[in-house]
């Protein structure tokens, strides 16, 4: 079976790497030639453990390949599986036009019956559009039928999301489109639920946001747990134990990034409002992660009298360990705040350095300074302030020694909440954490 996979991003990209892996034929379609010609190499453009090693695997295998050529790629695919952005407008809607610009192409190519497959995250009814569009455009006489199988990889784990998935959702309109798409999967030996499209259009948008919902309320909680004189740890703790409420996502911290949740929960709250309905809880989600992300900064600016001319350490800058992607990361916002007020940053992060140097440039700007750095030593020694973003082993494994003897000032806040507060203040370290005392 030959299947073809429009773009190479964390959604494409790992689609592709693993649909090649349970021995497809695939390729995967971009239109920036220098990223095709590094993939054709092994070289993957994303962060993403074993991706790299199975892309280099099947290439050598021969069972994935990597064009710009969509009309060779599309043109006699049985499947085609669309896994380009879906990036936030300013108005928290869905910018669906680089599904319309792959659906096109397709449809003005292909020259046998396929089924086209959206694996990007979209509205609810995108799909029927999708099909409408594709029909709109056809140029030969075949028959293209769309289905719905959105993705549920966390960036990170997204290899081992893919192969190991806890269920596969299909959303499909007919038997044969039903039956394609199972039979696709069968090599995965996964629970494969099956439903409408509209239907399984929305369980992707449902499980993001109750999974962010379950992120906001803990930091909701940890806000409180500070007035009160509650530890948010113990609390989550004792909630852990309840199989109603599980064990996970109940770390508190300084709000959620990353390319899916902040996008998706604005989407679906303007999907809500396009439909006359307000989410409030959805709403609420939003509000609270917005104003989470620089809870540290705001107890630090109330602490400090300037951090003009100060040497701030960043530890940690893209949105979750495991991950070089910065896209709604805390760090961002903090950072921009940080240079406004006239820090001098030096930034550590194993693998976000490069994508982070895209938005904030070494050197001088906005009355600060960006350094990059290369150690968690060299952003230490010296520094008046350090502040947490990221949850790299390297960091969480620094003691509170390495933090009193190496900074000049011992001022830490984690917005982690990495490190044990007894120790921290037994070695006389300023500390500050999220829900904590």
């Amino acid at each position: 079976m030959k299947i073809a996979v429009a773009g190479t991003g964390y959604v494409g990209l790992v689609a592709g790497v693993c649909f090649a892996e349970k021995g497809y034929n695939v390729t995967c379609v971009d239109i920036d030639e220098k990223k095709i010609e590094l993939m054709r190499q092994g070289v993957s453009p994303i962060y993403e453990e074993g991706l790299e090693e199975l892309m280099q695997k099947n290439n050598a295998r021969g069972t994935l390949h990597f064009t710009c050529d969509y009309v060779e790629a599309y043109r006699d695919a049985d499947a085609i599986f669309i896994g380009v952005g879906t990036p936030e407008m300013p108005d928290g809607s869905a910018n669906l036009s680089y599904i319309a610009a792959v659906s096109r192409q397709i449809a003005e190519v292909v020259e046998k019956d396929c089924l086209v497959v959206v694996k990007s995250t979209v509205p609810v009814g995108t799909n029927d559009k999708v099909e409408q569009f594709i029909k709109d455009f056809l140029v030969h006489d075949v028959k293209v039928e769309v289905a719905s199988n959105p993705e549920f990889l966390a960036q990170g784990t997204a290899v081992h999301d893919t192969l190991h998935a806890a269920r596969i959702i299909i959303g499909t309109e007919s038997q044969e489109a039903e039956a394609l798409l199972k039979k696709i999967y069968e090599p995965f030996g996964l629970p494969i639920v099956s439903v409408k499209r509209r239907s399984a259009e929305m369980i992707k948008y449902a499980c993001n946001d109750f999974l962010a919902l379950k992120i906001s309320y803990m930091n909701d909680i940890a806000n409180l747990c500070e007035l009160v004189g509650a530890d948010i740890t113990d609390v989550a703790r004792g909630m852990s134990f309840d199989e109603r409420i599980g064990a996970r996502f109940l770390n508190a911290g300084i709000g959620f990034g990353g390319s899916c949740f902040p996008k998706d929960t604005k989407a679906l709250k303007f999907l809500a409002r396009e439909h006359g309905y307000k989410l409030k809880t959805v709403e609420a989600c939003v509000e609270v992660n917005s104003t989470q992300k620089t809870r540290l900064f705001e107890k630090a600016k109330e602490r400090m009298i300037t951090f003009s001319g100060l040497k701030v350490a960043v530890l940690g800058l893209a949105f979750k360990a495991g991950t070089d992607d910065l896209r709604e990361a805390p760090s961002i916002d903090n950072l921009r705040l940080l240079l406004a007020a006239g820090a001098d940053i030096y930034a550590y992060d194993p693998k976000g350095e490069e994508r982070a140097k895209a938005i904030f440039p070494e050197g001088g700007q906005n009355g600060g300074s960006m350094n990059y750095v290369t150690s968690i030593t060299e952003a230490l020694e010296g520094a008046n302030i350090c502040f947490v973003f990221t949850e790299w082993a390297d960091i969480k494994a620094i003691t509170p020694k390495e933090f009193k003897e190496k900074m000049h000032t011992p001022l830490v806040y984690d917005g982690r909440n990495l490190y044990d507060t007894a120790q921290m203040k037994a070695f006389g370290v300023e500390y500050y954490s999220i829900g904590r005392h």
